[in-house]
């Protein structure tokens, strides 16, 4: 089995639907099983972030990421609209804050895919979230898909397999583990965390 639990969840009081933050290394494939879970289940709502990196081939505005300039995510994170924000490989990463609240308090589970420093930002403001950890079968294969993607310049690759390497460590900190071994089976095991309320 692929999920391994961590002493227990936090508990939410009156039982709302709470919010579920998926993380793990850079090439893990945590947009490979968002998206098919979201395929299977588009009902599951995940919150979009901002981004100052340029968009990768196929990616849309507003539905992979909200590409913003610099200036644009400057006063994102001045104004405090940004839940968490990060620095990663060059480029800003961010969850715009109002979209994650309205969805929780109208009774929807939220879902949020983003880095380490995101998640233990989120840990922080939130300590109610629920943090899931994504991890490679093992280190052969995360180096195997990272190089294997071929949009980046080898040495964004190696500041990536580097950062791979420090998130790797952190998984302790997390709530639950999911390995990622089939992306079907971590889809479903992810859907089933989420809807835990």
């Amino acid at each position: 089995m692929a999920v391994k639990l961590r002493g227990t969840t936090p508990e939410t009081p009156d039982a709302r639907p709470r919010l579920t933050v998926l993380s793990g290394p850079s090439g893990v494939g945590k947009s490979t099983v968002v998206a098919h879970m979201r395929k299977e289940h588009p009902e599951a709502w995940l919150s979009v972030s901002a981004t100052t990196r340029r968009p990768r081939p196929g990616e849309k505005h507003g539905v992979h990421y909200f590409f913003v300039t610099d200036e644009e995510m400057d006063k994102l994170i001045a104004n405090g609209e940004l839940l968490e924000w990060a620095e990663f490989a060059g480029n800003r990463y961010g969850t715009p804050r109002a979209a994650v609240l309205e969805r929780l308090e109208s009774g929807e589970p939220v879902l949020l895919e983003i880095d380490l420093q995101g998640a233990r930002q989120v840990r922080e403001s939130m300590p109610e979230a629920q943090l899931v950890f994504l991890a490679p079968p093992s280190w052969g294969e995360l180096v195997r898909r990272l190089t294997g993607r071929g949009t980046e310049p080898p040495e964004v690759i190696e500041r990536r397999l580097a950062a791979a390497k420090i998130e790797l460590a952190a998984e302790p900190e997390f709530d639950v583990t999911l390995v990622n071994t089939s992306v079907e089976d971590v889809a479903r095991e992810l859907l089933a965390l989420v809807d835990v309320v």
